[in-house]
């Protein structure tokens, strides 16, 4: 492990590490015997659902979290019960590839044993089972890896799912972007064999060391993306570290490092802002494990432990500077940054309906709405995809917009699979460009951080945008629009045209300004509003954008052109300015 650079007697020198008593989680890390705990014994105790002290934390490092339906909580209460306690499990599926036998596997187990009965797609490129009682925990993790699944290092202070772009046409260069996110993945996990001993009854061999993560992990979750432009649908300003993949003639030759980006931020806390990632230069492939590896090990060392609020790498980039930490990271990994190469943004969705790969083979994107994959009336969704499952001979690629590519179609099928497709309603040709372009977290009734509705919201939200487009002349257009119940990010509103943050029960903060390619933090427009205000403001800013926009320019660009908010160019002086 590397030690820990201190700083010189100069009173300029940045504060590499935080000094102060450390948040409890450090002592939990550190006391867990390598994220062991007392789980297996928790999963003995039938007298409550849930997993009690520390345990309710290291749960999240073998991927789940427990959570309780919010809707019966006081019911149950009066009832003299104790919440209904489940978990969420999330999975690791780097890039977000799957097989439809893993499929199968999947949709079989939501539908037996989950309290909901659905699968539903994250914007991580991953799916998650919400609902599990603990009677039934053993046995998910047991199904899931004997398809070549786990959950490993999907929540916690760790390197979490690594996210890729889908690329259906590139499909040459998307295969190895996708296999450096899997390497990626891989290389930055946690070494504790403690997920194959409590979940999968694997011979118990005590871990000694963490050599990348340490033996108290990271000071916070931490996120990578590997993007292949010019489609940036992972978000990359999302995530602390990104690998923008550069290609000649076809092949990838390298990425650009982008680091120190995230979105999480605490209502009333101004030292907490979004932030976007910073370009740390190019590098060729062979030091792509190498840098990984030690811009996480830098933040390991230098990140706060002190204040969780703090402590993600952008607070750290912003304390020490990105100077010091991209030194640091050369000197760690033996590299240094060459200049970075060109590239371009130009989108950040998904591209709907059949598109060909430059391999012959087909690919169906099908919009499934905030990723809740159930049976609906007059939709059932699942069932349809069970049956192209039952069928499909390619894979499927989860995006990091929750929608479901059906990837690696022969012509032959294409017809075939379709027909399932439409008569299950996973084609819907009157599905409006605003729908395609929204996007809403979990939230309620689930969530335990929820403060507002998000994921139940959203398409009465949609339907409302969509009458003041029509109003407006514009039913074709469309806002990057999301919603999300609490500021910690999970549904990237904070990089949304028109971003709502929820405050309270029906309660908002609207934001402002993002574009559409991702690329720009929205700023606060109006706080802790109802949505009936909400949408009077858009009413009349939508209205005036398509007034006096200039040809092809966003919504998001318009208000900021226009001084409706000013531009968050750097965020720790500008966002809460």
């Amino acid at each position: 492990m590397s030690t820990n650079p201190m700083p010189d007697s100069n009173t300029d020198a940045p504060q590499l590490i935080v000094e102060g008593k450390l948040a409890d989680n450090e002592r939990l890390k550190k006391q867990s015997n390598f994220l062991r705990g007392t789980i297996e014994e928790d999963l003995q105790d039938r007298i409550t659902g849930g997993f009690t002290a520390d345990n309710f934390q290291l749960i999240r490092f073998h991927g789940m979290y427990q959570q309780d339906d919010r809707d019966i909580r006081a019911e149950r209460a009066k009832q003299k019960l104790e919440p209904l306690h489940n978990v969420m499990l999330r999975a690791r599926l780097p890039g977000g590839v799957i097989t439809p036998a893993q499929w199968l596997v999947i949709e079989k187990f939501a539908e037996e044993n989950t309290l909901y009965g659905s699968v539903r797609l994250t914007n991580r490129q991953t799916f998650q089972f919400h609902g599990v009682l603990k009677p039934h925990i053993k046995h998910m993790h047991q199904l899931i890896n004997s398809c070549g699944i786990d959950s490993i290092a999907t929540a916690g202070d760790v390197n979490r799912n690594v996210l890729c772009s889908t690329n259906p046409v590139e499909s040459g260069l998307h295969a190895e972007a996708h296999e450096w996110a899997k390497k990626i993945s891989e290389h930055l996990l946690p070494k504790t064999r403690a997920y194959y001993e409590i979940w999968l009854n694997d011979e118990k061999a005590h871990s000694t060391e963490e050599p990348i993560l340490g033996e108290t992990y990271l000071p916070r979750k931490f996120k990578t993306t590997v993007c292949v432009p010019p489609n940036n649908e992972v978000d990359v300003h999302a995530n602390d570290l990104n690998f923008i993949a550069i290609a000649e003639n076809g092949k990838l030759v390298g990425f650009n490092v982008l680091v120190g980006g995230g979105l999480a931020m605490t209502h009333g806390d101004k030292s907490t802002y979004p932030r976007k990632a910073d370009d740390f230069g190019f590098i060729p492939l062979e030091h792509t494990l190498a840098v990984a590896e030690h811009v996480v090990t830098v933040q390991r060392d230098w990140g706060n432990r002190v204040n969780r609020k703090n402590a993600k790498t952008k607070y750290t980039l912003d304390r020490v500077g990105i100077d010091t930490f991209k030194a640091e990271v050369e000197r760690r990994a033996g590299i240094r940054f060459e200049p970075s190469r060109p590239y371009e943004f130009t989108s950040r969705g998904d591209r709907f309906g059949w598109i060909e790969g430059i391999d012959g083979k087909h690919h169906l994107t099908l919009y499934i709405l905030s990723g809740r994959i159930l049976d609906y009336p007059g939709k059932p969704l699942k069932t349809g995809l069970r049956k192209i499952a039952e069928i499909h001979q390619g894979d499927f690629r989860i995006t990091a917009n929750q929608n479901l590519i059906i990837a690696g179609v022969p012509a032959e099928q294409k017809d075939e699979i379709e027909r399932i497709a439409r008569e299950h309603g996973l084609i819907d040709d009157s599905t409006t460009e605003l729908k395609k372009n929204a996007m809403a977290c979990v939230a309620l009734p689930t969530c335990p951080l929820a403060m507002a509705e998000s994921e139940r919201f959203l398409p009465e939200l949609i339907t409302e945008v969509e009458k003041l487009l029509v109003k407006h002349g514009v039913p074709d257009e469309h806002i990057v629009l999301r919603v999300v119940g609490c500021p910690n990010g999970c549904g990237r509103a904070m990089l949304a045209e028109a971003g709502l943050v929820g405050k309270g029960p029906g309660k908002y903060n609207l934001y402002l300004g993002g574009n559409r390619i991702g690329t720009r933090i929205p700023k606060l427009y109006r706080e802790n509003v109802s949505p009936e205000v909400i949408l009077g403001e858009l009413d009349e800013l939508i209205g005036a954008w398509v007034a006096e926009r200039n040809e092809g320019e966003g919504f998001g660009d318009f208000v900021i052109r226009k001084g409706v908010v000013a531009e968050v160019k750097v965020s720790k002086t500008d966002f809460h300015a």
